[in-house]
């Protein structure tokens, strides 16, 4: 889930941890969240953009290809 962010993490060299600390939560809340169980907050993720990816925007960031799928499967 989130592809984008987790390849820009690795790309920018943000671990799990880093966002933990721009969030104020722990690091099983960061991991919940990526990994979708959790959802992020609209605050969360302007958190995120700001403190490491503020050249790029918060769509392309947490762009959860699932969801499209999911729609197109609802649709058909």
């Amino acid at each position: 889930m989130f592809a984008n962010l987790n390849a820009e993490m690795a790309r920018n060299r943000v671990t799990n941890e880093d966002i933990a600390v721009c969030l104020e939560v722990t690091l099983n809340t960061v991991s919940n969240k990526i990994s979708g169980k959790t959802e992020f907050t609209r605050k969360d993720m302007w958190k995120i953009r700001e403190g490491f990816f503020p050249s790029l925007s918060i769509d392309y960031l947490f762009d959860d290809e699932s969801t499209e799928y999911e729609y197109h499967k609802v649709i058909k």
